[in-house]
């Protein structure tokens, strides 16, 4: 039986013929958009064209939990790393550019990958996590002196 990990691996692979290597290169990111109760996983492009979906039959059980997200973050992280050396960096994509996994309305959860023009990052969380609190206390600080 194939397992949730190489399900998304396999797709992972799958999305990457649409970016072949040697192509002119595109500006896009990659965002892995999940639907609990269903047990989906669309892959989309910034034009929001789908790219390819999948079920993960498992994950609609766990559909109720609410930490679900949490829970499958790093499921989708091992996948990307699994196959990020073969697969992923020879992918004809513009640098900076990034995997973001985001909830079923599309909105951003967290950074799954990033790549930037020096080096590979991998996140384990929002990349902009607590910064509207850090510039509100910036802001503040400037506006007493």
């Amino acid at each position: 039986m194939i397992t949730p990990l190489q399900q998304i691996q396999r797709a992972l692979r799958h999305v990457a013929t649409r970016f072949p290597q040697g192509q002119e290169p595109v500006l896009t990111d990659i965002s892995l958009r999940v639907y609990p109760h269903s047990g989906e996983i669309r892959f989309f492009d910034d034009e929001d064209n789908e790219l390819m979906r999948i079920v993960i039959p498992e994950w609609i059980k766990g559909s109720r939990d609410e930490d679900f997200y949490k829970k499958v973050t790093p499921v989708l992280q091992e996948a990307i790393s699994g196959v990020r050396q073969d697969v992923i960096d020879n992918m004809s994509l513009l640098r900076p550019y990034s995997f973001v996994m985001q909830d079923e309305d599309g909105e951003t959860l967290t950074d799954l990958y990033l790549v930037d023009d020096e080096e590979t990052v991998i996140l384990s969380g929002n990349l902009l996590e607590g910064l509207d609190e850090d510039l509100d206390a910036f802001l503040d600080k400037l506006m007493k002196e």
